[in-house]
């Protein structure tokens, strides 16, 4: 349902959670269904709940956005595009989704569904606009790394290409790229892409200097883990910044959370649109608070990627702070608070031995007005001074019934004697009910721009008769069409025509008015019902790849291994765009004079990466700058991590790789990386050797896979090595990247950190992969080049772990055999697959 003003978008994770969100004043509901969605630890909804959902939302205006945002695998590509159709015929208004093919797919055979793009594709530049259009797509969700600078431009962008742009508001924050997460997944097989995050960013971890061996300070153990994103004071300029939908992130949330979020950005979207003072209070401030918050961040809205950023103390909710104990005695901590406390609060107390909880009884003060808080189990530690906070309010509790609003209705009844009995009802503009409660208003306000050209419900009974004892009043007539009780309506205003000496019974009068607010309720979700799906017109297979011979390819990060990686004999060397361009010195954080005038070996392939912003606002700077586009537009290879680096490399003609970063895990996204130009496509990490060989069968391009070296897990634009304390943010010249780091966990694995000369970190897995011992299944399967990743190696491993590659492919090939496994290295998901 269009309403043509900006949009706030609430998350449902579950059916009271929808409710929470429209009493709330959403305009429009994003949800998932059990299965293709990035949440699927919520409750999530069934085809015959989400038609339930979709009646109650579209009933006041609400759209119904449901998710299909992970890599979809490539025996799933079936059930996937059903999973579409069938949510559409439900009332599902549009779809967030994450796996290119089945968006193409969708935009294809479903053009009359609104089509976004999930912020797990990773839309930041202005290339990724225009490959959003390509797509089909009608929104697109940004990454949550742009600035207000980026949005702003990145908004006009896609107006001009027919598109809106949404964006986070507030919630929680991933501390990688969204959709370029593979910590979890590769750690414990529940990848984030499939909706089955482990949150690994949020257990602690400890940076080391490994050249030093020594742990480095840092203010708290969770140095992957951010504050909560809370833009509430910066709506205004989200708008004005022309984001068409501001995102509430919460889908895992309660109904509570997400009633209390909706409610207060309702607020302030409000005086957002009339250009108004949003005046929001220290009470709505703390009412987010108390909803849940792990501390709140604007991100990256200004341009800033520092520690305040992160929550490195504390990866839950930290709830509202309520004061210091100001003493205890006699089993009890007495504190003094500005804010009220009630029976059911849960409080977390925050002591030197540890956090505890207590559940308040009853409330009881002294007579210095101080709450006294009885003590038992771990709360039994807490001395004056311990800091206490309310994780949990009783007041939040959300009781739908009481409070979702009702559509307001003008209604007219007709009865004339000898006329049949008439009533109409329609819903009352915006206009006509000018101090009603903010979300009644946004009902009406919502349908008025759904039907522009008004709606109404009509129904008649029989004729009127004159009456034979006594008459009916006005006044009953108007009682007994106002008894809309258990209905989803209320009269706001109620005009009848009605003759004197009237006589009706008033079973008759319910009879009319109950037919009349059917016939309403039908129009108003007449959009969800009775939708015919067009018939399925199969995809023109594209011709299958020839692949001319089997390569050995390499990442280097440097001239030395790059020549390394030559003598032993690889066939493509790749080097990441920004290395390409500043050369080993940057790269190593030395002056190695003699290794820059070296240079790398001519035919070296640049690597367009993960995130390469627009050069806005002063507060960054392109990472591949027009040197190295000059050379892709002369038709050379060059590799891309991202759907804006396919589409440039698309534009400017360029012999066009697509990297692992972009997921193509089926034959659907890989035809679609065929028509985009691509001539060879890496896959995926996160596909098992059968899905492999699904994919490679009759591919339209040459496929190539990771086989040696490390797995990047995490591309952050918060640099890792920050929480040793503040730097002067000179990148490039950053001492601290001199040294070789790592998070060590729990388990005492070590993961290396790299931060790139633009300040973003690598996070790379603690054990390296090694799939070469395989090479005779990956050439069964159709595999045609190996990429050694030697971002991590020097010059000597380089070439000693190109030469087993080539060792590898060379005995497969011979003679059908495989080379033995080198211990302490992992085979990724080759066979155990994800969750």
């Amino acid at each position: 349902m269009k309403t043509n003003q900006v949009e706030l978008l609430a998350p449902a994770g579950n059916m009271a959670a929808l409710h929470a969100a429209v009493t709330g004043g959403a305009d429009a509901v994003y949800l998932g269904l059990e299965t293709f969605n990035a949440r699927r630890g919520a409750d999530n909804f069934t085809l015959e709940t989400l038609r339930e959902a979709c009646d109650f939302a579209h009933l006041r205006g609400v759209s119904i956005y449901v998710t299909m945002n992970t890599i979809i695998l490539p025996d799933e590509v079936g059930e996937a595009l059903e999973c579409v159709r069938q949510a559409y015929r439900a009332g599902a208004d549009g779809f967030i989704v994450q796996d290119i093919g089945l968006a193409a797919e969708i935009s294809r055979t479903l053009p009359e569904a609104s089509l976004h793009l999930s912020t797990q594709m990773n839309t930041h530049n202005l290339a990724g606009v225009r490959a959003a259009a390509r797509l089909g797509a009608e929104r697109i969700t940004l990454a949550r790394e742009v600035s207000l600078d980026e949005i702003a431009l990145l908004c006009a962008a896609a107006a001009e290409e027919g598109m809106e742009v949404e964006v986070f508001a507030h919630g929680a924050l991933c501390v990688c790229y969204s959709g370029q997460c593979f910590m979890s997944s590769m750690i414990g097989g529940r990848s984030a892409n499939r909706g089955m995050c482990a949150q690994a960013c949020r257990l602690p971890y400890e940076l080391q200097n490994k050249a030093l061996q020594k742990s480095l300070p840092s203010p708290g153990d969770h140095l992957l883990s951010p504050q909560d994103l809370c833009t509430v004071d910066r709506v205004d300029d989200l708008v004005a910044a022309g984001a068409a939908s501001l995102k509430i992130e919460g889908r895992m949330k309660s109904p509570e959370y997400v009633f209390a979020v909706t409610s207060v950005y309702r607020k302030a979207l409000d005086a957002a649109l009339a250009k108004e003072n949003a005046a929001i209070t220290d009470a709505d401030r703390d009412r987010l608070t108390d909803a849940f918050s792990r501390g709140f961040t604007t991100a990256y809205l200004d341009g800033k990627r520092g520690n305040d950023i992160m929550s490195y103390q504390r990866p839950n909710n930290r709830g509202l702070f309520l004061g210091r104990v100001d003493e205890v005695r006699d089993g009890a901590a007495y504190l003094k608070s500005a804010h009220a406390l009630t029976e059911g609060d849960v409080l977390e107390f925050w002591t030197r031995k540890g956090n505890g909880t207590l559940t308040l009884g009853p409330v009881r003060t002294d007579k210095k007005g101080r709450y006294h808080l009885p003590l038992e189990g771990k709360t039994r530690t807490v001395k004056a001074g311990d800091r206490v906070f309310r994780v949990r309010s009783a007041e939040a509790a959300f009781e739908d019934d009481a409070r979702e609003p009702r559509v307001p209705l003008v209604g007219t009844a007709t009865l004339h004697i000898g006329e049949p009995l008439r009533m109409e009802f329609h819903p009352a503009a915006e206009a006509d009910i000018e101090g009603a409660p903010r979300t009644t208003l946004a009902v009406a306000r919502r349908l008025q721009a759904a039907f522009p050209d008004g709606v109404s419900g009509v129904a008649e009974g029989a004729p009127v008769e004159a009456a034979r004892t006594r008459a009916v009043s006005f006044d009953d007539v108007a009682a007994h069409i106002d008894r809309l009780g258990n209905t989803p309506y209320q009269l706001v205003n109620l005009t009848i025509d009605m003759d004197d000496g009237v006589g009706i019974g008033f079973s008759a009068l319910h009879g009319v008015r109950a037919a009349a607010l059917d016939a309403l309720t039908e129009v108003l979700t007449a959009e969800g019902h009775g939708r015919t799906l067009p018939r399925t017109i199969p995809r023109e297979p594209l011709p299958a790849a020839r692949p001319t011979g089997c390569r050995v390819a390499v990442t280097v990060t440097n001239p030395a291994c790059a020549r390394a990686a030559k003598r032993a004999g690889a066939h493509l060397i790749y080097v990441p765009a920004l290395n390409y361009r500043r050369g080993e010195a940057v790269i190593a954080g030395q002056k190695n004079a003699a290794a820059e005038q070296a240079g790398y070996p001519k035919g070296c392939i640049p690597i367009m990466p993960v995130a390469d912003h627009e050069a806005v606002g002063g507060a960054r700077e392109a990472v591949v700058d027009a040197d190295v586009w000059k050379y892709a537009a002369e038709g050379k290879p060059l590799l891309a991590e991202s759907l804006g680096a396919m589409e440039r490399a698309s534009e400017e003609g360029a012999l066009l790789d697509v990297g692992s970063h972009v997921p193509i895990t089926n034959g659907l996204s890989l035809a679609v990386a065929s028509e985009f130009g691509a001539a060879r496509v890496w896959l995926s990490p996160e596909l098992t050797l059968r899905q492999i060989e699904e994919v490679a069968k009759d591919a339209p391009v040459e496929l190539g896979v990771l086989l040696i070296g490390a797995q990047e897990l995490m591309v952050t634009e918060h640099c890792m090595l920050m929480s040793q304390g503040p730097c002067d943010e000179n990148c490039a010249e950053c001492p601290r990247r001199k040294s070789p780091h790592v998070l060590k966990d729990r388990k005492g694995y070590e993961f290396p950190v790299v931060t790139d000369a633009m300040g973003r970190s690598h996070l790379y897995n603690a054990v390296e992969l090694d799939i070469a011992s395989s090479m005779p299944e990956l050439l069964a399967a159709g595999i045609s080049s190996y990429m050694v990743d030697a971002t991590l190696m020097n010059a000597e491993e380089t070439a000693h772990a190109v030469g087993r590659a080539i060792r590898a492919l060379h005995v497969a090939q011979n003679d059908g055999n495989a080379i033995a496994k080198m211990p302490n290295t992992t085979s990724g998901h080759l066979y155990r697959g994800v969750s």
